[in-house]
């Protein structure tokens, strides 16, 4: 009998079992693959602590940054944060003034760059596909690397890991009580789940339903290159957050709970980041299947993501590199489901991130405060019973 039961063994169920851990609870992870699937296996790994947008959320960002500085010292192992800039491209007919005022709030106001400024500053650009950038303070780490520290200081702290498929939640009546899986059933006072893009379905396996949503996101990998890509490369006007505000409202709402729709056409990104290692990971497809488990043609794919990248990054888009896909979770108000669940006040959500890296390492750590009887004063504010008069 364990006191927290975490679902899935991402960023955000890594960082909040070890702080749940830290602060003296006992914690099984249930993690289902030993190496990552999810979106923390195929996520860019920046810090836009330049983001926030409200007080809330710019506390947050300032709690986030501060947070991951501090990590690496703390867990023992290198989670390879470090700064570095991020040139948000314009294409050739955008309207400067427009996407101006999509960061008009932003903690942090951008400097623009017309695009021989820009491509001087990222010599892999191509300027005469771009009318310019936006460039942005920033930060990043390796996600893999991240998941890595977590998991080992995790359990010198005494947690326990286990890779195994959570098949469905244990239930009496309003109580959770622990989760079945293939390696047979484990009990909990409270249960969380982080599973991410497949959040919504685990839970609706067991009658519940929360309004959480899920994008099949895909890329390239590369192997170590020669190539130096000097920042992190994304649109300005990201098109994968468009589609996540339109698929989300009340009369779409409830066609994600009917397989084999697709809500809307997909969306490309052209984006890059160069990790530590020499490795590149571009593009970003996005497909809104409601479907967790459809099947998507990777060669056809491939060459969508390889076709956009190659307009604003030709040399990366030209690169040997093996296709992937994962689910990216979101909620429909792009702020993070943080407590419990209504009509069950021991089974939590902790997902739904659409700034993981920068929100869970301060979000982790507040909630695993909060349970232990330090009151506070966010974690209302992000539960997924906002949505009660949906």
């Amino acid at each position: 009998m364990h006191d927290w039961i975490i679902i899935g063994g991402g960023i955000t169920g890594i960082s909040l079992s070890y702080e749940l851990q830290k602060v003296g609870l006992s914690v099984l992870l249930i993690e289902q693959h030993e190496k990552l699937q999810g979106a923390s296996s195929l996520g860019y790994g920046g810090i836009s602590y330049w983001s926030g947008t409200t007080p809330l959320t710019r506390q947050l960002c300032e709690e986030g940054l501060a947070r991951q500085r501090e990590l690496s010292d703390e867990l023992g192992m290198d989670t390879e944060f470090r700064e570095l800039d991020l040139l948000l491209t314009l294409e050739p007919d955008a309207d400067l003034q427009t996407i101006l005022a999509q960061y008009a709030q932003c903690a942090i106001a951008p400097t623009v760059l017309d695009s021989q400024e820009a491509s001087d500053r990222e010599p892999l650009l191509n300027a005469k596909e771009i009318n310019g950038s936006l460039l942005f303070p920033h930060a990043h780490i390796n996600l893999d690397s991240f998941v890595k520290a977590h998991s080992e200081a995790l359990q010198r702290l005494g947690g326990k890991i286990l890779y195994a498929k959570v098949e469905n939640l244990l239930r009496s009546g309003d109580r959770v009580f622990g989760v079945a899986t293939e390696q047979g059933d484990f009990h909990s006072s409270q249960v969380v789940v982080c599973a991410g893009g497949i959040s919504r379905a685990l839970l609706k396996a067991s009658g519940i339903n929360a309004r959480i949503y899920f994008t099949h996101a895909e890329a390239i990998n590369t192997e170590p290159v020669e190539l130096e890509l000097r920042s992190m490369v994304m649109p300005a006007d990201t098109k994968r957050y468009q589609l996540e505000a339109v698929t989300t409202n009340a009369d779409q709402d409830s066609k994600w709970d009917i397989a084999g729709q697709e809500l809307l056409s997909p969306s490309v990104d052209a984006g890059a980041i160069q990790f530590s290692n020499g490795c590149i990971r571009f593009g970003q497809l996005s497909r809104v299947l409601t479907d967790p488990y459809a099947e998507i043609n990777p060669i056809q794919s491939e060459a969508a993501i390889r076709a956009y990248v190659s307009k604003v990054l030709p040399k990366i888009a030209e690169l040997k590199g093996k296709w992937r896909n994962c689910l990216v979770a979101f909620s429909n108000d792009n702020l993070p489901l943080v407590g419990s669940l209504q009509g069950y006040e021991n089974l939590h959500l902790f997902s739904g991130f659409t700034s993981p890296t920068v929100y869970v390492p301060a979000l982790s750590k507040r909630f695993a405060a909060h349970v232990t009887c330090k009151a506070d004063n966010m974690i209302p504010l992000l539960s997924p019973k906002r949505f009660l008069n949906f």
